[in-house]
């Protein structure tokens, strides 16, 4: 299924959840809706489902107006962060429960029903009730019953919230195998950025009901359009700059604390426009030696406070006073301590130049 949303709004007292969402999902495509609470993911993700209408604009199902079609009329399945499993039921009864609501013959019910168990990988666990699984198992359960009616469109709503890491780790790729083993879309909301970065296809970071920027999860973590989006996928240290200097697919940068020059950047700069660099933890490249010398993208920090984690060590360490980075450093073997002094430096690709904060 394609789906297609246009200039989708809506409004609950004085709150605008939805302020002109635009959003093209492709067929087979998984899509991650990614912010904060409150950010309107979860309400549009009630819009395409149908159980809540739309103030104005529409959404299309393969070119299909279905703005105002009921629910059941869709061809979705919604799974939510609760499982909502009936209690009194077996597993092979929860899964086979919207087939029943569809009058299926008992025959094919009980063969889509044992097929749905087996995708999902639960099949020896049919006749048991949902108070004799784990909290994993219990997801199956639920991810098969949405399965089981075989829709064109799975809509999940932050699924694996009640889940430990481990198994977290586990239910994504489960959910991300299904969904291309089955060609199914996908729309997917989350506040968890590990989680949208490694099953999405292509993603939306929201905000106060607009969609900030969508993509690829590479192109979001590399290429972030403004600081919101940057900060929220993943960790991003700040480093106010102006510009000097934009030629050649490159802009040179002045700084408090050295020359930098980057060729990540938007377009529309202007010399001696105020910006500010935004640097992840990882793409620092860590000297020992702080007295080197070196002719730019280059910065002098002392270490505050050093946490070793086996194959990496994080580092909060002091450029100025007031001003601190996150520092990662993979596979240390010799971890810095606190009050050493560290150069690090930072590849061109790697200085992502963003608009400056506005003033406040």
């Amino acid at each position: 299924m394609r789906i297609s949303i246009d200039n989708a709004c809506k409004t609950f007292a004085a709150v605008r959840a939805l302020d002109g969402v635009s959003i093209e999902i492709a067929a087979g495509e998984i899509f991650f809706l990614l912010g904060p609470s409150g950010c309107g993911k979860t309400t549009l993700l009630r819009a395409l489902a149908g159980f809540l209408e739309l103030d104005s604009g529409c959404v299309r199902f393969d070119g299909r107006d279905v703005t105002a079609v009921p629910p059941h009329e869709r061809n979705t399945g919604m799974m939510f962060q609760g499982y909502a499993l009936w209690p009194h039921m077996t597993v092979a009864q929860n899964v086979a429960f919207g087939l029943e609501q569809r009058r299926l013959p008992r025959a094919d019910r009980e063969l889509r029903t044992r097929r749905a168990l087996e995708r999902v990988r639960i099949a020896d666990l049919a006749e048991r009730k949902p108070h004799q699984l784990s909290g994993g198992q219990q997801q199956r359960v639920a991810l098969a019953r949405t399965l089981v009616i075989e829709p064109a469109c799975l809509l999940l709503d932050e699924p694996l919230a009640n889940l430990d890491a481990k198994l977290r780790l586990e239910m994504r790729s489960e959910i991300r195998r299904l969904c291309k083993e089955s060609g199914l879309t996908a729309v997917y909301v989350t506040h968890d950025q590990k989680e949208a970065l490694s099953v999405a296809d292509r993603l939306a970071v929201m905000h106060q009901g607009r969609v900030l920027q969508s993509g690829t999860p590479r192109q979001l973590y590399q290429h972030p359009l403004n600081a919101f989006v940057a900060e929220f996928i993943g960790e991003t240290n700040f480093v106010p700059g102006q510009v000097r200097e934009v030629n050649d697919g490159a802009v040179s940068l002045d700084t408090a604390f050295g020359p930098f020059r980057s060729v990540s950047f938007a377009a529309g700069l202007a010399r001696g426009q105020a910006v500010q660099l935004a640097l992840r933890p990882e793409v620092f490249q860590i000297s020992r030696d702080a007295a080197a010398g070196a002719a730019g993208n280059v910065l002098r920090v002392t270490v505050r406070e050093a946490i070793y984690l086996g194959g990496m060590a994080q580092y909060i360490a002091e450029l100025a006073p007031g001003l601190t980075l996150t520092v990662t450093e993979l596979n240390p073997r010799e971890p810095a301590t606190p009050g050493a002094a560290l150069l690090l430096r930072v590849a061109a690709e790697d200085v992502i130049v963003l608009a400056a904060a506005p003033s406040t």
